[in-house]
């Protein structure tokens, strides 16, 4: 429990240090930021994996007896690729509640939105891996398709596969999102440095502008997908780091009130 009221600039609270349960309350925050960065660390861990190591195997765009073939080929990593995008939205729905309790305090709107918009982008993309891996079942014969033919049923995964696609386009306006109101709330409450807030939304905005071009103009989207999302990429180890390492700049009280008033006592 953290004893706090705000300051007079409106930005981070002061914090007591008076000890609450055999602690300071002082530390409180940078145990939260730590949490935060660990729960962080493993969504990029887990989302990583999902989507930038085994989802690659498995998609190729048009053709539909190769997708078939890599879900075979790598039926094992495929199931694993599925638990872990369960794994890596769980883990950033309780990413987002340990950020609203840290971070409430500057804006109990925003901070609220910001865990509304992670757990609808965790609510479609966990909807995406339910087409992965009923992809999976049809390809490797778990769904008794002989009536379509292997034409038939390879063109059944690739269109669940795609269905996977695209849904991980739209999933990714709220990975984009989510981000705005977190470095809103960075940038306020003066716990992170400015430049890191600022960062995130910029973040933000480059996952949707990412979303776009793939939707309106999807050749510029694939030229320009590996340069546009760097932005984003750096925000974020760089938020993940800073909790890690940094937690939260904490102002300690100044001594002077107590000084004085010993002072006062003393004449």
């Amino acid at each position: 429990m953290i004893a706090a009221k705000p300051t007079t600039n409106g930005h981070a609270p002061t914090t007591s240090q008076t000890p609450v349960g055999g602690q300071s309350a002082l530390t409180s925050p940078k145990r939260l930021a730590r949490i935060a960065g660990v729960l962080y660390l493993l969504v990029g861990i887990f989302g990583g994996f999902a989507q930038g190591f085994v989802y690659p195997k498995i998609y190729v765009a048009g053709d539909a007896a190769t997708t078939a073939a890599n879900l075979i080929a790598n039926s094992g990593l495929v199931r694993l690729g599925v638990v872990a995008d369960f794994f890596d939205n769980t883990i950033w729905v309780f990413l987002a509640l340990v950020l609203y309790r840290l971070l409430k305090h500057v804006n109990k709107s925003v901070a609220r939105a910001m865990v509304v918009l992670v757990a609808i982008g965790a609510g479609i993309t966990m909807l995406n891996a339910v087409f992965e891996f009923e992809a999976l079942r049809v390809a490797t014969g778990a769904v008794n398709l002989s009536g379509f033919g292997v034409s038939g049923s390879n063109a059944l995964v690739l269109l669940f596969i795609d269905a996977q696609h695209y849904g991980l386009l739209i999933a990714s306006i709220f990975f984009g999102l989510w981000l705005v109101p977190l470095g809103f709330l960075a940038y306020k409450s003066g716990w992170f440095p400015r430049a890191l807030g600022v960062g995130l939304i910029v973040g933000g905005a480059c996952y949707l502008v990412d979303m776009l071009a793939a939707f309106l103009v999807p050749d510029l989207g694939k030229a320009i997908h590996g340069y546009v999302t760097i932005p984003s990429a750096i925000a974020e180890i760089s938020m993940v780091v800073y909790l890690l390492v940094i937690g939260v700049k904490t102002t300690k009280p100044t001594s002077e009130p107590i000084l004085r008033t010993q002072q006062e006592g003393r004449s």
